[in-house]
């Protein structure tokens, strides 16, 4: 074997970084994920605004659950595509928390929109604020949790 140059040696390390850099940024969801999420809020809407209180609760309780199974097997970070798995490294341990942090985010923006709504004295105030929040997830989403992964270096 030829002996590297340290100058060569320096860019490989940098090419590999930069490389790797890349993978953790396309690291995400599948865009059904965000989809599916939507269709759960618009439901979880019409629920929360025609149903009695107890379904309510059913209803949040199934789709936390739903999501928590769901999340057991794509929320690790590490599906970039059908094609590829990457590494717990490369991927970060952060990736679940940022999507949690993310949800716990929407919620807040679906209260205050619902309060909003309401204050403007429009009619089915929970169900329009779970349609435009739902919008924000399904257009949105995977835009979203790739900034937020930059924002915390997940």
């Amino acid at each position: 074997m030829d002996p590297v140059a340290s100058q060569d040696a320096g860019e490989a390390l940098a090419a590999v970084a930069h490389a790797r850099r890349q993978v953790a940024e396309e690291i995400g969801l599948p865009r059904g994920y965000w989809w599916a999420m939507a269709a759960g809020w618009v439901v979880l809407g019409v629920i929360g605004e025609f149903g009695p209180s107890w379904l309510v609760i059913v209803a949040t309780v199934l789709f936390g659950a739903g999501h928590a199974a769901l999340a057991s097997r794509l929320l690790d970070g590490r599906r970039g595509s059908d094609g590829v798995r990457v590494s717990a490294a490369v991927a970060g341990h952060r990736t679940p928390y940022v999507v949690v942090g993310m949800l716990v985010l929407l919620v807040a923006l679906t209260v205050a929109a619902a309060l909003l709504i309401d204050a403007d004295g429009a009619g089915h105030a929970a169900l329009w604020a779970a349609v435009v929040v739902a919008a924000v997830v399904g257009f949105g989403g995977p835009e979203i949790l790739r900034t937020l992964r930059r924002w915390v270096r997940a």
